[in-house]
């Protein structure tokens, strides 16, 4: 009797212990609440972050929505300015060799995953920076469980990896193709939250952004790569196949942002029909969810002032 009460203390111990150390990564993972200097910030993408136990339906999120911006014009130096707080702000996460930070990309197809990461991302330091895009799984990661190869690419300390499709689409193509039973997938939102707690606890911030674009921009896209002969090598037939699917895709996506966007590893959905206004917002949800982070560059060694640099 005695070992059983100290077990269920022990248990009770960690788990007040892991509930405290998640409350101190939520706060940061609502960032505008640590550095913005005016609430609502502008842009405006708290509005956009997925509270868990408030469901979403992404049929009743406008992806036009792009707030009082106007153009695409009008926002450069907006931008450019996220972009250069990026930089300064992935240096010194970097040098501080500390933690990481985890970006997932999710979108349909045409979303703006790649175009995400180029105009975002430009001025990184590609030494601190890594993108993984996840392609069908060998042999070796299917005899392993599912969570096996994108655990591999996790972020080491000091760096921000960009998951260009993610772990998500276990629960995802694999739904909506019927590639395993339901009764194997429906597990895995459990083991998506446990694994994205998990790597939380190690000190990887985890931030997700669902690219928000309606069938008619996804039309529009492709019919723009048929057009133009230089972007044909993106267009493939089966975009045209997975299109058919589109009603069982947004209901997997739905699923998946709802039953996995947690005060830990929040999910976004970005209205991106307008990929300015999409890149705006990432940036800056970014931008201060690196600055909530806070990392320092690390204390400089004693004496420097008498070093003579020799002839």
């Amino acid at each position: 009797m005695a070992n059983s009460k100290s077990a269920k203390k022990s248990a009770a111990h960690i788990d007040k212990t892991t509930a405290k150390e998640t409350a101190k990564v939520a706060r940061v993972m609502s960032p505008e609440t640590v550095v913005a200097d005016e609430l609502p910030p502008k842009p405006d993408y708290p509005r956009y972050r997925v509270t868990p136990n408030e469901p979403i339906q992404l049929s009743q999120i406008d992806p036009d929505t792009c707030e009082s911006y106007q153009s695409k014009k009008e926002i450069e130096a907006e931008l450019e300015y996220y972009r250069d707080r990026l930089s300064l702000l992935q240096e010194r996460l970097y040098a501080e060799q500390q933690r990481s930070l985890l970006i997932v990309l999710q979108a349909m197809d045409t979303g703006g995953k790649d175009g995400t990461i180029k105009h975002v991302f430009q001025g990184i330091n590609p030494q601190g920076c890594r993108v993984w895009s996840f392609k069908n799984p060998s042999q070796e990661e299917l005899s392993h469980d599912f969570l096996w190869r994108y655990h591999q690419r996790t972020p080491q300390r000091g760096m921000i990896n960009i998951f260009n499709r993610s772990h998500y689409e276990d629960v995802l193509i694999v739904r909506v193709k019927q590639l395993v039973p339901e009764a194997v997938w429906q597990k895995r939102y459990h083991s998506i939250n446990e694994f994205e707690q998990m790597l939380v606890l190690n000190n990887v911030s985890i931030i997700k952004f669902f690219l928000h674009i309606s069938k008619d921009e996804q039309k529009r896209r492709l019919e723009k790569r048929l057009e133009d002969p230089d972007k044909r090598w993106k267009f493939s037939i089966n975009d045209v196949n997975e299109r058919k699917l589109w009603d069982d895709y947004q209901q997997a996506y739905e699923d998946a942002i709802n039953y996995c966007s947690t005060e830990y590893a929040p999910w976004y959905v970005v209205p991106a029909n307008k990929k300015w206004y999409r890149n705006l917002v990432i940036a800056r949800a970014i931008a201060d969810t690196l600055e909530a982070m806070n990392p320092q560059y690390p204390a400089a060694a004693q004496d420097l002032e008498n070093i003579i640099i020799p002839d």
